[in-house]
């Protein structure tokens, strides 16, 4: 796009009118930044003598008409297809916005002037509307041109909707009818008035520029829109589709293949019908093993017959891609009997087993879309609030969370994995000398060089240790001990410490000899830092960020959130309990308010936990679970934790026995997101590392944010499997990971 702006010129009355409205929801639609300015009718005669109280000004190129303005618009965003996607498609449009323009718009805007009898304009723009009636009827079409909005649907919708003749209202029940309820709600039409005006055409954190040149296009149409709005669009439409069938089989003697196919993305299939008569390579297209094989197929969407399912594709040209060879253990014989996903059901652990397959699989590919669909929420909220998503390191040499728990990362063990006697570099002693022989000189030099030593040494900064014996890692790739990260929240901060609000969302790793299921080795954090910022601020963002995670899965999973929630392996009441959580806002308490809560019902209840609730302990997942769960029914927020099971980096609250930490819990997860305001005041800071057995020196650069400009600030991380586990309601996280590591898949 050109770095030109577009500006709407117009009187007050004519933004307010049908022709700007067109051209504020063209805009809008295709993500196209627009500013809007009222002018005199004089002021847009000025700019162009054809301009009578509108004028979309582009650059120094004034477009006088509607129509000419929305084409404009289309054209700065091809990849919105408002101008269709062929030539073909292009002239079309063209064709119906002159028709709308001259016989609805026309008539319509004489309508309502001092001349008294409006018969004549209610016979033209009914004769209009019947005419559209009976196109959209014939060729049973969701949208004027085509399989998705263009110019001619914004113009129709909006002449319609603002329309003020009861001529101009489709009836009920009409065809027109139906498609204006569908077409109206993907408009935008707000008043120009409240346009937000960009900066030099494109806003941060706002609208997109366009893609000047779409160059990708499928070659077929996918699965998930062929079957939205139950299949209605494509009616009596030919089309290409590609999958994997989930099934075969044969009728009719054999001149039938039923084949369920699927592409991965939606849960539902197509049947799809080959014929003897139609299909020529029939013989080729059963004996393709069954399910698992791939297709390409052409053919016709129909309304199916059966049971089961809206449409149906009749299919005039297979393709068989790829067949199953399951035959036999060599994979020589074309069947299906050793293929490892077969249509019977299979437990998760066995999927699990096979998890380089297991993607085909319903509750595995669900799972991956609800994470796609979670991951790009969380990139949407943060970018929208004004965060920048910051990159930091996987590889470091600092421990977050000080609990030692890190996976080494070297090269001194060489590439052969099954190379013998493997020895590691080790710190030699220093040589033996004879301090008689050195001469008094040299005595003398090395004495001022260790007293130069200790005038230069920065007290700051950590000394270089060595202990005989010990691995020396200075033979090492980087010269030192290196590991996996466990957090990116201290790299994070050093960014947000001068870029105010920043967010990383990255793999961590953690050693934890921990096998239930809600833990792994390798997973994905979300860790948001807010500067200028308290505990209570953190909190607030963390309980926006998880209902608009939620919120979007209820809008944008609705498929797949009704497959788990039917599933045996998903969780009955799955979406109410989703509803619950945008439905009611988090309790809020603190640690001790909760110890107390735990122990009157243990006192009075008689409720039983494995572990007994004191004060001071870190709360397992049995107490978490019980208060969102049983006490609150909805998400819980605790806060100001005992400073003993919380890290250095927690600010100290004034009792100096708690810190500002927040863990929200939520039913069926427990603990998801863990945050807390950061401890800004350096010399707290350093005597708070010294009381973890943290050496200050090994934070040097952490500590010099609080020594250089220091600021309150916050954050917290949430694991974004947990996440997912908490959206699908499914029971073990290893089942919402692209690649579950077990010792008999480790290659993954």
């Amino acid at each position: 796009m050109t770095s030109a702006t577009l500006i709407l010129k117009g009187t007050a009355e004519e933004l307010e009118r049908p022709h700007a409205q067109k051209v504020i929801a063209a805009a809008k639609y295709a993500n196209v930044p627009l500013s809007c300015e009222t002018v005199t009718a004089e002021e847009c005669a000025s700019i162009s003598p054809l301009a009578k109280s509108l004028v979309l000004c582009y650059g120094d190129v004034p477009v006088t008409t509607s129509n000419a303005m929305m084409r404009t618009i289309a054209t700065l965003s091809p990849a919105s297809c408002l101008l269709g996607t062929s030539a073909a498609e292009d002239a079309t449009i063209d064709g119906w916005l002159s028709f709308i323009w001259t016989s609805i718009d026309l008539p319509l805007s004489v309508a309502g002037d001092e001349l008294g009898d409006n018969s004549a304009v209610e016979q033209d723009v009914a004769k209009a509307l019947e005419t559209i009636e009976k196109y959209l009827t014939e060729s049973k079409r969701a949208y004027m041109v085509g399989n998705s909005l263009s110019l001619a649907d914004i113009s129709l919708a909006v002449s319609l909707s603002l329309a003020s003749l009861p001529s101009a209202k489709p009836s009920e029940g009409s065809v027109l009818g139906e498609y204006l309820s569908s077409i109206t709600p993907k408009l935008d039409t707000t008043s120009a008035s409240s346009i937000v005006t960009p900066s030099g055409g494109i806003m941060l954190n706002g609208p997109c520029p366009p893609v000047d040149n779409k160059l990708y296009r499928r070659h077929r149409i996918r699965i998930k829109e062929l079957l939205a709005n139950g299949g209605k669009d494509y009616i009596d439409q030919t089309v290409t589709v590609a999958g994997w069938a989930r099934t075969t089989r044969n009728a009719n003697k054999g001149q039938l293949l039923f084949v369920e196919l699927n592409d991965g993305s939606i849960g539902e299939s197509l049947q799809c019908v080959l014929d003897a008569e139609k299909v020529e390579n029939l013989e080729e297209c059963k004996a393709c093993g069954g399910t698992g094989a791939s297709f390409q197929l052409v053919g016709t969407i129909i309304a199916s017959p059966g049971e089961g399912q809206a449409v149906e594709l009749a299919v005039s040209a297979a393709k068989l891609l790829g067949a199953v060879y399951g035959g036999d253990v060599e994979g020589n014989t074309v069947g299906g009997k050793l293929y490892p996903m077969s249509k019977k059901a299979h437990t998760l652990e066995y999927m699990r087993e096979h998890a380089h397959l297991r993607p085909r699989g319903r509750i595995h590919s669900a799972a991956m879309r609800i994470r796609h669909a979670m991951a790009y929420a969380t990139h949407t909220f943060f970018h929208n609030n004004g965060f920048l998503y910051i990159h930091t390191p996987i590889l470091t040499g600092a421990d977050c969370e000080g609990a030692g728990e890190q996976f080494g990362v070297t090269t001194l063990l060489g590439s052969d994995h099954l190379q013998k006697d493997v020895t590691l570099p080790v710190i030699e002693p220093p040589p033996e000398e004879d301090q008689e022989k050195l001469s008094k000189k040299e005595l003398k030099r090395r004495a001022k060089a260790a007293e130069k030593a200790k005038v230069t040494e920065d007290p700051t900064k950590p000394v270089e240790e060595k202990v005989v014996g010990a691995v020396d890692y200075s033979k090492d790739f980087f010269g030192k001990r290196v590991n996996l990260t466990v957090s990116g929240q201290l790299n994070v901060e050093t960014h947000a410490c001068a870029l105010s609000d920043v967010y990383t969302f990255g793999p961590t790793f953690r050693a934890e000899n921990s096998h239930t299921g809600r833990h792994l080795a390798e997973f994905w954090m979300i860790e948001p830092e807010i500067c200028f910022a308290d505990l209570a601020d953190d909190i607030n963002l963390a309980e926006d960020y998880l209902k608009y995670c939620v919120k979007f899965a209820l809008e944008n999973c609705a498929d797949d959130l009704e497959f788990f929630e039917t599933s045996p392996h998903g969780e009955e009441g799955l979406r109410d309990r989703l509803k619950n959580v945008l439905d009611n806002p988090f309790v809020r308490l603190t640690y001790t308010q909760a110890i107390e809560v735990l122990q009157k019902a243990v006192a009075e209840d008689g409720v039983k936990f494995e572990e007994e609730p004191v004060w001071g302990i870190d709360l397992p997942s049995e107490h978490e679970r019980y208060l969102c769960e049983k006490v609150y029914k909805k998400p819980v927020v605790l806060t100001d934790y005992p400073k003993d099971i919380k890290a250095f980096y927690m600010k100290l609250n004034e009792d100096e026995k708690t810190v500002a930490a927040a863990d929200i819990l939520v039913p069926k997860i427990g603990e998801i997101i863990g945050g807390s305001q950061r401890e800004h005041r350096l010399d707290v800071l350093k005597k708070r590392c010294e009381e973890m057995g943290l050496d200050p020196r090994q934070v040097w650069w952490y500590l010099d944010l609080r020594r250089y400009g220091t600021v309150p600030h916050a954050g917290f991380g949430l694991g974004f499997e947990r996440l997912i586990l908490f959206i699908t309601g499914l029971q073990n996280i290893r089942d919402v990971i692209p690649f579950p590591r077990y010792p008999q898949n480790a290659e993954f």
